[in-house]
């Protein structure tokens, strides 16, 4: 697992670098971001040499002509992306208010407005700090956002002082760390299988029909499931989005290649879940050679795609089977007949044409629709977050559907 490790300004800060090797024993990478005061107590380079990792100090690193480089400007963008838990300790009275009053002014208080996943803190200030209404106001926030709070250690404090805020005992943080990432792993032991992307059919070697799909909604979600413990396989039509790490990728180009990979993968995988867009339609005599303009009308004749989501959900058995249905109307009507025709347990549909909801965007607006009769309407979300609750509400029904008798399963 990809632990962030942000380290705030406080005498504590020396015993992050310990924290850092046990978590290392436990299996995780980490990268360490300090902020400007952590610096004045322990130096990056320790960092560094105990992680393996390059350690990230500032939210813009200057290049030697003195200007940022773009790579440096959204860094906290791709570190939010690739964490999966960020862990703050020693936690400073500062970096609580940051969080809770959505201040981000260095790298760390805004790689945590960008980061969607879990969040352990471990204050460590004077106690008279950490008392403070202020501050127990701020942790409350922190709290009810579902921020993790290992709460800090009563002792002597480095002002002179006895009382509670000393950092807890690095024990008591290494469980809180499993308290959180255990709850990450429900998905351990599943095989899923992810479609994503847009499919090219060819009409001649240099011409093919397709759509507006870019794949972010799926290569989120197998990105998620990677995260929450599964194995997962994606088949992906034409993007130019990287590999989500821990996924292995099989790369198509029409939806004919797309299903005969879905076959080939399908029987060993326990979750399914199609979001690719596939062409509905394919040319029914692809030219060998380029089609030259010229100043008639052209007529192409189109035949029907195979329905890959109908064609494997007939096949499903106890498998779970999820599909996507993008609309322009109609949204809830064409979803519960799509659920219903398709044979499939959950459709994700979404209204195309709502702002935030579209193609290629980092947002998405969703509802979910349930073979149990549920309903579930999300509001704009980013596409990751949608995907976890997808995987979520995935895990909701598989638990509904095996509840079920054998014979009632078979009949649904």
């Amino acid at each position: 697992m990809r632990i962030t490790l942000g380290v705030t300004g406080g005498i504590a800060a020396y015993k992050s670098a310990e924290l850092v090797r046990r978590l290392q024993g436990e299996g995780h990478t980490i990268q360490v971001v300090m902020t400007r005061a952590a610096r004045e107590f322990i130096t990056p380079l320790t960092f560094a040499a105990l992680s393996g990792q390059r350690v990230i100090t500032d939210l813009f690193t200057n290049e030697p002509g003195g200007s940022a480089s773009l790579e440096s400007a959204i860094d906290h963008i791709a570190v939010a992306q690739r964490t999966d838990l960020l862990l703050v300790a020693p936690a400073t009275a500062d970096i609580l208010a940051k969080f809770a009053r959505g201040v981000a002014d260095d790298f760390l208080s805004t790689l945590y407005l960008a980061c969607t996943a879990p969040v352990v803190v471990a204050p460590a200030m004077n106690v008279n700090m950490w008392q403070h209404a202020a501050t127990q106001d701020n942790v409350s926030i922190l709290r009810a956002r579902g921020v993790h709070i290992v709460e800090p250690s009563e002792g002597y404090l480095a002002c002179g002082m006895i009382g509670s805020g000393r950092l807890a005992e690095l024990d008591a943080i290494l469980q809180g760390v499993r308290d959180v990432t255990k709850g990450l792993q429900d998905l351990s032991g599943e095989s899923v299988l992810v479609t994503a992307g847009p499919t090219h059919e060819n009409i001649d070697p240099v011409r093919y029909l397709t759509n507006r799909s870019s794949g972010k909604m799926g290569y989120a979600v197998a990105a998620a499931a990677a995260k929450r413990g599964a194995k997962v396989v994606l088949v992906s039509g034409p993007t130019a989005l990287p590999v989500p790490e821990g996924v292995e990728r099989f790369a198509v180009r029409s939806a004919m290649e797309m299903l005969e990979a879905v076959r080939m993968k399908f029987a060993a995988s326990t979750i399914a879940i199609f979001a690719a867009a596939v062409a509905d339609y394919r040319s029914a005599s692809p030219a060998s050679q380029k089609i030259k303009r010229t100043a008639e009308p052209f007529t192409l004749t189109l035949e029907p795609n195979p329905d890959i989501l109908a064609t494997i959900a007939r096949e499903k058995g106890d498998r779970l089977v999820i599909g996507f249905a993008a609309e322009t109307e109609n949204v809830a009507e064409n979803a519960r007949k799509k659920l219903a025709q398709k044979n499939a347990d959950l459709i994700v549909a979404n209204d195309v044409s709502a702002e935030g909801a579209g193609f290629d965007g980092e947002t998405n607006i969703v509802t979910l629709f349930s073979r149990d009769s549920r309903d579930l309407p999300l509001a704009r979300l980013s596409k990751t977050e949608v995907a976890h609750r997808i995987l979520d509400e995935a895990l909701r029904l598989r638990g509904v559907l095996r509840s079920k008798p054998a014979s009632q399963r078979a009949g649904d």
